[in-house]
Order: structure tokens, then sequence, then C-alpha cells
């Protein structure tokens, strides 16, 4: 009997999925790429080697939990908040909306989603879905893996670099009660913010009890609307960050 139960769901799975696009939403990870300047590098050793004759290769990573395309759980700044492995399976399998400023932030690296860009949304697809995961389509993981291009400095030291909204933030979480919200960049709050060292919007975020992937990858290969994301990680007991798979059926 479970046999055939399973069997019937894959076949299921098979006829949703003919004609589908997978679109890989994660930068592969490696030593020397940008990341938050107050973290170390990544090391990474092959502590065998096959092509020096040992029988198999395996690496040692020496990361941190914030490394490449990643997910923060509540942990990585709410004291008592949802660690990694205290998130279900059943929060990585979520409906994507798209929220695309592209035009924008290539007349000013500073923009920021509005209340009117939700707005357009809607009107052109509905009301975002309870449980979705909204993605902050920026263009900016076009300049992956450019450290210098990425934190876009001016010549005092100021990144200028987009970011989401409050009014749009506390809209999506509040009113349309979506899940997890994710972005190309390296941070949730705009460049202008974090220069200063304010993480008030992350902060916000993960105080809601709602994890996030940042620097994601190829958001302009999918529709604004109709996909499924999918998002997995390691579970390392108590958790607060780490690289994360993510991808897009549509």
């Amino acid at each position: 009997m479970t046999q055939v139960t399973t069997t019937a769901l894959w076949d299921g799975l098979q006829t949703l999925f003919a004609g589908r696009s997978f679109t890989d939403l994660t930068h592969a990870f490696h030593p020397g790429q940008p990341h938050f300047p107050a973290f170390p590098d990544e090391i990474r050793e092959a502590v065998f080697d096959l092509e020096k004759g040992d029988g198999f290769t395996a690496h040692r990573y020496s990361i941190i939990g914030q490394w490449g395309t990643h997910v923060d759980p509540p942990s990585h700044f709410i004291s008592g908040g949802r660690t990694l492995d205290q998130i279900p399976v059943e929060e990585m399998v979520l409906p994507l909306v798209v929220l695309d400023i592209t035009e924008r932030v290539t007349a000013t690296a500073d923009a920021t989603p509005r209340m009117e860009d939700v707005q357009a949304w809607e009107r052109r697809n509905g009301v975002i879905p309870s449980g979705a995961f909204v993605a902050l389509r920026t263009g900016w993981s076009d300049r992956w893996p450019d450290a210098a291009a990425m934190a876009n400095r001016d010549d005092h030291g100021v990144s200028h670099t987009p970011g989401w909204s409050q009014e749009v933030l506390s809209f999506l979480i509040e009113e349309r009660s979506v899940t997890a919200v994710g972005h190309e960049q390296t941070d949730t709050d705009p460049g202008l913010a974090t220069s200063r060292q304010d993480f008030t919007l992350e902060t916000y975020v993960l105080a809601q009890n709602r994890w996030q992937i940042e620097l994601m990858a190829n958001l302009d290969g999918l529709p604004e609307a109709g996909a499924a994301l999918f998002a997995t990680w390691p579970k390392p007991l108590r958790g607060s960050g780490f690289p994360a798979r993510v991808f897009a059926i549509h």
C-alpha cells in the first residue's frame, strides 16, 4: 500500500512538473566572495585529495553562517528566536512573489520599494497570498562576485545599495502574513542605513518570527507571480544561519 501511494504521488508531481522551468536562485560560494565586512573570509582546505594520491577528496570548510546565498532565522538577531532546526520543512516550499524595482535602482542605487509597487503588483496578479515568499528584485546580483561593485561605496565610504523599506515590509508581514522575504543585495536595509550600522529592517523582519534569504541570484528569470520557491539548508542544532540552496519552479 505504501509503495502504491508513493508512486502515485511521484507520478502526480511528474505530471505537474512537465513543461516547467527550474531556476537556481543561489550563488556558488567561495573564498574571496562579497560578504559583510565584519565577517572573516572563507577558509577551505583539502584534507584528502585525489589529485595528491589520496583515495578520495574531502574538504574542510571554515565559514561564517551568513555566507553567500544564506538563510537568516529569527535567532540571528533576536534572543530566543527560532533557530534553523526549529523552522519546519513546511515553510521551505512557498508561493513566490517577485517585487521588481530594477528600473528605479538603475536610476538611483539607493532605491527601495514603495507601497505603490505592491499595489501595482496586486492589481496585475491579485492579493499576495498568505504564506508567500516575497523576493525583492533589484538587479544587484548582476554585480556578483565583485565585492567593490556589490558594496558600491562613495569617496566617503558610504555604501549605496538598494534595500527594503519599512512600509512595504510592515504591509507584507502584518497585512499579507508572508512567511519569508529575500533579496539580491547583502543586507535587508539599504546601504545608506547599514553604513551607519543601522539594521532596523532586518531586526524587524526577524522579530516578527520570519526568516529571510540574502544574496539571491537569477531573479530576472522569474515571473512576478505563479512560481513556487524551494529553500533548503542544513540543520545545525540551534543554528543562527547557514548557506542555503534556493530554487524556483515556474
